[in-house]
């Protein structure tokens, strides 16, 4: 009997060239957060979740489009606390927009505000971080909401994945009755809660009817593939 001839495995088919490169990647206070580039694109991970990416962002601009709508016309140089830079399309929305008054983000990781300010994602928000309207805040959404006395006319919160697919288990908090009397009592009489989702949720309508909004609905922005994004809009009673 003849040997069996070895036929060498053939070398690993290369990465394509579109394919995910790490930028950064840090651990800090609320788990491992990474920067990735894909082809011209960006996207942030978070504990291994998938948050964002710069492919489309017209969800993220729905956020502030629909909160300013649903203001009342006379309102005149009305604030926004967007809670979360994310990649920056929702700043870079708000800080287009002249009627805005002071735009405030607040942001807790402290590897987004870096890679926005002196990162590759400067290239997206530089313009709207040097508008003077604008002002970063490094600190935690619930923490800010607690402590601070300001008031808001606009809160536009993109925070998770949604009400029902937080990135981390407090979160959950921001949902729950106690989170929603929180961004009522920080908003202006007649001011308007935005919450971004990557899925319709008719439990959080419900529970921000509970927690006594008014004129709760939602706008949706039609996605390649599942269900659509969704903006979910309550109004603060005048």
């Amino acid at each position: 009997m003849s040997a069996m001839s070895t036929v060498p495995s053939p070398p690993p088919a290369p990465a394509p060239a579109d394919g995910p490169v790490t930028l950064d990647r840090r651990d800090g206070p609320f788990g491992e957060v990474v920067l990735r580039g894909r082809g011209e694109h960006f996207e942030i991970i978070a504990n291994g979740c998938f948050l964002m990416d710069t492919s489309d962002g017209r969800s993220e601009r729905l956020l502030i489009d629909a909160a300013l709508a649903a203001l009342p016309a006379d309102r005149t140089g009305p604030g926004v606390l967007i809670g979360g830079l994310g990649v920056g399309f929702s700043l870079v929305r708000a800080a287009g927009q002249e009627r805005w008054g002071r735009i405030a983000v607040v942001e807790r990781e402290e590897a987004i505000v870096d890679w926005h300010r002196t990162g590759p994602l400067a290239r997206i928000s530089a313009g709207a971080l040097a508008d003077p309207r604008t002002e970063i805040l490094h600190t935690d959404l619930l923490a800010h909401l607690r402590t601070t006395t300001e008031r808001y006319d606009a809160l536009c919160l993109d925070i998770d994945n949604g009400p029902d697919w937080t990135v981390t288990e407090d979160n959950g908090t921001l949902y729950s009755a106690t989170g929603l009397a929180l961004c009522k009592e920080r908003l202006t009489p007649g001011g308007v809660l935005a919450v971004w989702s990557a899925q319709p949720s008719p439990d959080f309508e419900q529970a921000l009817r509970n927690a006594g909004f008014s004129e709760v609905g939602t706008e949706e922005v039609q996605v390649a593939r599942g269900v659509p994004d969704v903006v979910h809009l309550a109004r603060r009673a005048v």
